[in-house]
């Protein structure tokens, strides 16, 4: 008996405090030292060359040049960071809400941090896991004040801007997720204030996007790579095969012909034009060009072209956000190893090659299909009552911050990775979470039910009855 008084003794606070820092433990523990993807190997490259550039975020390769210049090599130190923020926020989370006697969705809190889709992820030593701990743990910092309704103090807001800001450098698309979900949740959520808030949430917007790359070349030292262009090189392709060679008169026919003829068209991911891959003469053909030339020619392609850049972009919606696709498409399944390097980045026990396989049948699963998540989302948005419950206050930020990031790809995207969809799904069922703690509507909440039921039965068919592709990347490459 004497044994268990102290635990008896500890508030519900302190136990989930405790049950998300020894999960943090046993997740570090079970996948040390974190797996390199391919994009941290290269960013790697940087850290010990000390040339950066910005194809992947330089404001990520220069704090890991920081641990670099302390001794710590490898990605154990940033394995490490992102481990300890992704568990800090569940945990602060969790631990708010069983203070307020929402025991249930504490542990559901928990549990999601658990889900292994995510926590697949979150292992991976890359920018969407460095994006997701980051907002994870400012939304942690300031639920832990909201729910205890307590002010937010000067040291913990001037904490959650930092993590805010380095979530934006850390991504180029991040901002779309982070200017909703700063704007919610620095200041209370009220649906009357909407108007000044989506008109701030725009502007911030437009202003970090305008901003990114001199704060990248400026303020980071970074090297242009002309990573802008692949987007517009994706979509005046994607014109191209569907509105005829003529409807993107920046390269001559016969190129884009070319492209018809070899089989080079894709709507699912633009790796297929990177230099070194088979078709990568479309983007040595605009080698040298004016990069304002780039985009004029784009931007007037989609306007002479409107219906097929949309199709473009839709069919490439649909692959990113896994609705319609077959059961095994690429780039689900998290990485149980390190990619190849001469760096020493080394790679988990071969344990973790089980678990990654079981996350990777999910993650293709209707359940783990991002669509779902957007679903949940804007069920979120559609039910929640924040000026009635705190924790409602805090779901609509957390909903309006994945449904602007899904809905973004609509817009900007070249590839269906999973894991560029992490934060938005934590983030989609956190506010989920966050809305059963209060009582809701109920024939709008069986409305909303039966929605999420459509989309995941509509994405199980299309699983069943659609042929398979495969699992790895050179599926899509072809």
């Amino acid at each position: 008996m004497a044994p268990d008084a102290p635990a008896r003794g500890l508030s519900a606070e302190a136990r989930c405090a405790l049950a998300s820092a020894l999960l943090c433990g046993l997740v570090l523990g079970f996948f040390w030292p974190g797996v390199a993807h391919y994009d941290s190997v290269a960013q790697y490259q940087q850290v010990v060359s000390g040339a950066f550039y910005d194809w992947h975020p330089p404001a990520m390769a220069r704090l890991w040049s920081l641990f670099h210049a302390l001794g710590w090599q490898g990605q154990g130190p940033m394995f490490l960071l992102q481990t300890a923020l992704y568990w800090t926020g569940l945990g602060l989370l969790a631990a708010a809400l069983a203070g307020r006697g929402a025991r249930i969705a504490a542990i559901a809190v928990l549990a999601l941090g658990l889900w292994p889709p995510a926590l697949g992820w979150q292992v991976v030593v890359v920018k969407d896991g460095q994006m997701a701990a980051a907002l994870l743990a400012a939304t942690g910092l300031i639920g832990w004040h909201r729910l205890r309704e307590k002010p937010l103090t000067i040291a913990a807001t001037a904490v959650a801007l930092l993590l805010f800001g380095y979530a934006v450098l850390v991504r180029s698309n991040a901002i779309f997720a982070v200017a909703p979900l700063a704007a919610g949740l620095l200041a209370p959520w009220r649906w009357r204030d909407w108007p000044r808030r989506f008109a701030l949430i725009a502007a911030v917007t437009l202003a970090v996007l305008a901003l990114s790359p001199a704060i990248n070349r400026g303020l980071l030292g970074a090297a242009p790579s002309g990573a802008e262009g692949s987007q517009a090189i994706f979509d005046m392709a994607g014109i191209a095969h569907r509105a005829g060679p003529a409807a993107v008169p920046l390269l001559p026919p016969a190129t884009w012909r070319r492209l018809e003829a070899e089989h080079c068209h894709s709507s699912i991911l633009w790796d297929k034009f990177s230099i070194g891959k088979r078709c990568d003469y479309i983007q040595q053909g605009l080698a040298g060009r004016p990069r304002q030339e780039i985009f004029a020619a784009w931007t007037g392609a989609i306007r002479a072209h409107p219906g097929a850049w949309a199709a473009h972009r839709l069919a490439h919606w649909n692959a990113t956000m896994r609705w319609f696709v077959p059961w095994h498409f690429p780039q689900a399944v998290p990485l149980a190893r390190s990619e190849p390097n001469p760096f020493g980045l080394a790679s988990p026990a071969p344990r973790v090659a089980a678990f990654d396989r079981f996350a990777g049948g999910l993650a293709n699963s209707p359940l783990g299909a991002p669509i779902l998540a957007l679903a949940a989302a804007l069920a979120v948005l559609a039910l929640a009552r924040p000026g009635q419950s705190i924790a409602h206050s805090l779901a609509v930020p957390l909903a309006l911050s994945a449904a602007a990031m899904e809905l973004s790809f609509l817009v900007v995207s070249i590839a269906p990775d999973w894991r560029y969809h992490l934060w938005s799904t934590l983030a989609a069922w956190l506010s989920a979470i966050l809305l059963l703690t209060a009582p809701l509507p109920r024939r709008r909440a069986r409305i909303a039910l039966t929605a999420l039921a459509l989309v995941a039965l509509t994405g199980l068919a299309a699983r069943l009855w659609l042929p398979q592709i495969g699992d790895d990347y050179q599926a899509l490459m072809g």
